[in-house]
């Protein structure tokens, strides 16, 4: 095979080259073996002595794995899309905003940035073959909004893993002959505590079901899993439970041997972590709508208000649903992508899976809203009087109706196998956007897989501690709240610039139809350079306008816990100025020089000494 010199704008660092009638070179060397179902490329391009030797050709060796077969690599990326907030956020979200008419908002916003930046992670970790850090190559002065978003990724598994834990505790309770959240007559049951065949309307008031802390189910949340009560706020945390200490431990080993062998082991664990729960999706809505009053739930689920789209509160959370339904920014899609073979349709990928994670949304909303509806009827309510979102919904509302039916307890067994596997897969794809992203980064971590992954995963079980002491909804709340909010939105911000008008949108397209045989269309390049961009702009103004003082039920946090949790933020987000400016400080030459060498491809890098910076012409910053 004749392999020869591309221009400088199509040559990639670790791409197979196509022909091109240049300078002709020696040989490429593929070598492909198969171990244990997974295969291994590792390609060469050997240079023949020439007076002129060009950097971008040295000698390069790259050896990655692969996926096994394709579908583990889908049922990887489904399984991280879809994950609790598609089950306890989206159907709320949909209810409150005007039912069938959030569709209109949610399903615009999917088309002009949620696809196309879903499409834009997965071309970018294929082609270069690289994770969230190193694959910044081609603009090495944005290298640290791979640290952002690796660091982002680590802060969620902090308290992550601890919605897991719960799971997994609730998923114990229930294998017994009695739920324990049917009486009131528990160890941890106030005298307060009120049987719900009690409550109606007029022992509500003003207040809505959803929010009343004295049924046993309340109770069972708040004093027998969390054990609020026995903490006064964020300053008095107390130590942390052993019955959740084992199932953080639990957890904790499934992720270890789930990740220790990279995408050997995690391609095959998805089978079951990322399908369990459309099974149960689907059991659950057959159960919930032969129940009496579901059909009233859900057509409150699907009634449609188009008032509601005048309210800009609507459309910026419709706008922040769909940027956190798809995952994009936490540097899973590239990790996983980087994985792929050079030739696979991302394209198709990327359709395919955005698609199959939002009607997932929107399928949950009916199990969910026919249990609501059952639940509204039963107690003689409005359905905004049981309509919650978040873990009240999940841990509360969702298992004190359960509780109500025959079988209670095979019923909460499978809800909370649900719980668990769409908790399992997602952790998996934010630990596994950490442990790639720094393995590549650093060849001792990747030469030491194991080793890493464990002390990645035993150094989150150390922090989620934290999450499990009486006081520690606090912290969770606050980690929530803080590690993966505005930074992460930023993080893609500046992902999406960086990609799209640095390195250019027109390079990046040639990147693709190098991998796929065809560019990507004028719709898209469109939604790269300007949408996208302009998209996450007017979402980082609003999280940032909207935000307040934090709170949790009638808690208000001090102001010292604000300032912590802004510190979180921050310590991610100032990444990106502290490398550009560490990468401006660290390359030789003049002023203007150092600004070239951080902009340019790092394979094009002797251009800069020939004065040939594509990004100092005008050319470079109008194409399309």
């Amino acid at each position: 095979m004749n392999i020869q010199v591309m221009p400088e704008h199509k040559l990639s660092s670790v791409a197979p080259l196509k022909p091109y009638n240049v300078e002709k070179k020696e040989v490429e060397l593929i070598l492909v073996k198969d171990q244990n179902g997974v295969q291994y490329t590792n390609s060469s391009i050997i240079e023949t002595p020439s007076p002129r030797r060009c950097p971008a050709l040295s000698a390069r060796d790259v050896d990655r794995e692969t996926w096994g077969k394709k579908l583990d690599f889908l049922l990887s990326v489904i399984g991280f899309a879809v994950d609790l907030a598609n089950v306890w956020r989206f159907p709320y979200l949909c209810y409150k905003n005007g039912g069938g008419a959030f569709l209109i908002p949610y399903t615009l916003f999917l088309f002009i940035a949620g696809m196309p930046l879903f499409y834009m992670e997965l071309a970018l970790g294929q082609y270069n073959r690289q994770g969230a850090a190193t694959v910044w190559r081609i603009c090495p002065v944005f290298k640290g909004v791979g640290y952002t978003v690796i660091l982002i990724a680590l802060y969620v598994g902090f308290y992550y893993n601890v919605i897991i834990a719960w799971s997994l505790y609730y998923l114990f309770s229930s294998c017994s002959s009695e739920l324990p959240w049917l009486h009131c007559t528990n160890k941890w049951n106030s005298p307060n505590c009120t049987d719900p065949r009690f409550i109606n309307g007029s022992v509500l008031g003003n207040g809505s079901y959803a929010k009343y802390k004295l049924t046993p189910a309340a109770e069972f949340y708040e004093r027998g899993v969390l054990h609020s009560h026995e903490s006064k706020g964020i300053h008095d945390l107390g130590a942390p439970r052993w019955e959740l200490i084992l199932c953080l431990v639990v957890v904790v080993f499934i992720l270890y041997f789930s990740l220790w062998k990279g995408v050997k082991s995690s391609g095959k664990v998805v089978y079951v972590t990322a399908t369990m729960p459309y099974l149960v999706l689907f059991v659950l809505l057959i159960r919930g709508i032969t129940l009496p009053g579901a059909l009233n739930g859900i057509r409150e689920y699907l009634s449609i208000d188009l008032q509601v789209l005048k309210k800009p509160s609507v459309w910026i959370e419709a706008a922040t649903q769909i940027f956190y339904s798809l995952g994009a920014g936490f540097g899973v899609l590239i990790a996983f992508a980087s994985y792929n073979k050079f030739d696979n349709n991302c394209y198709r990928d990327a359709l395919l899976t955005s698609t199959v994670n939002c009607v997932t949304s929107f399928f949950s909303g009916f199990a969910i809203f026919s249990v609501l509806g059952y639940m509204a009827q039963k107690h003689g309510v409005g359905i905004k009087d049981v309509a919650t979102e978040g873990a009240g919904l999940v841990f509360i509302i969702y298992p004190e109706a359960i509780s109500t039916l025959p079988l209670s307890t095979l019923w909460a067994i499978i809800f909370f196998i649900m719980l668990l596997t769409l908790g399992i897969d997602s952790s998996m794809g934010g630990m596994e956007a950490v442990i790639t992203g720094l393995s590549d980064d650093f060849k001792i971590l990747k030469r030491n897989r194991k080793l890493f992954t464990f002390a990645t995963v035993f150094g989150t079980f150390l922090i989620a501690l934290l999450c499990i002491t009486n006081g520690g909804i606090y912290i969770f709340t606050l980690l929530d709240n803080y590690a993966a909010g505005t930074s992460i939105l930023f993080g893609v911000l500046i992902e999406a610039i960086g990609v799209s008008w640095f390195y250019g949108v027109d390079r990046f397209s040639e990147d693709i139809e190098r991998m796929m045989g065809f560019k990507p269309g004028l719709y898209w390049r469109l939604c790269w350079k300007f949408v996208s961009p302009a998209f996450l702009l007017f979402v980082v103004i609003a999280s940032i306008v909207s935000s307040s003082g934090l709170k949790y039920d009638d808690y208000v946090f001090p102001g010292w816990a604000n300032v912590v949790g802004w510190s979180i933020a921050m310590s991610s987000m100032l990444c990106v100025p502290f490398y550009a400016i560490y990468k401006f400080l660290s390359v030789p030459g003049s002023f203007k020089e150092r600004i070239a060498y951080c902009v340019t491809p790092e394979h094009e890098h002797h251009l800069v000494a020939e004065g040939n910076v594509r990004q100092f012409k005008l050319k470079h910053w109008l194409a399309i």
